[in-house]
């Protein structure tokens, strides 16, 4: 049974290196910030996720933060596999992800909610039973253009947004952080309040 304050952090994307640079694996991006953060290597977990373990500070919230193996579009299985794994339940649970309706270099928090055509939020929401777990949206903003939406999230970043993109990211693995410390509310009124 994993401890009251532990706190199971998945962050999107797809596998392999035709998507690492991608819009749509900014969640994986995040990831590698908390592990290096932890002070810990990633490793490969039996649900086949890629897994680190560690604690933000001495008594402080435990976090495991995980990268999946799988496609983006079938996220489920393998979150619900590590759910289970450390018992925890669907509100300990936060999902980073890219976000079309957000503009580039913002983030939003929620629990719960729609999938917005985020096919990896609905496979876990369907994955878990309920669409009940934090969301860390990390916005990409949309193409411009008739750029086809699929197109653009598979697409890198381009070179003016890989400027600021290791804030984008550090910010993300902030809002994660003060999710498991301080709570959701406070980590809202942190980074929604930004212009």
């Amino acid at each position: 049974m994993a401890a009251a304050n532990t706190w199971l952090v998945i962050g999107l994307g797809n596998p392999g290196p035709r998507y690492e640079r991608t819009r749509h694996n900014i969640g994986q991006m995040v990831i590698a910030e908390l592990a290096g953060r932890l002070g810990q290597q990633l490793k490969r977990h039996r649900s086949a996720a890629l897994v680190a373990e560690g604690f933000l500070a001495p008594g402080g919230p435990k976090l495991i933060v995980a990268t999946l193996t799988s496609f983006m579009n079938v996220s489920g299985k393998q979150t619900a596999a590590l759910a289970s794994f450390y018992s925890i339940p669907p509100e300990r649970i936060i999902v980073i992800h890219d976000e079309m309706d957000i503009p580039f270099d913002s983030i939003k928090l929620k629990i719960g909610g729609g999938h917005g055509g985020h096919n990896g939020l609905r496979d876990i929401a369907a994955a878990l039973g309920t669409p009940e777990f934090i969301r860390v949206r990390t916005g990409v903003g949309r193409p411009v253009g008739r750029q086809d939406p699929a197109d653009f999230v598979l697409a890198p970043f381009t070179a003016a947004e890989r400027e600021t993109l290791p804030i984008l990211i550090a910010d993300a693995a902030d809002a994660a952080e003060l999710v498991a410390t301080e709570g959701l509310t406070a980590a809202q009124q942190k980074f929604h309040s930004r212009g």
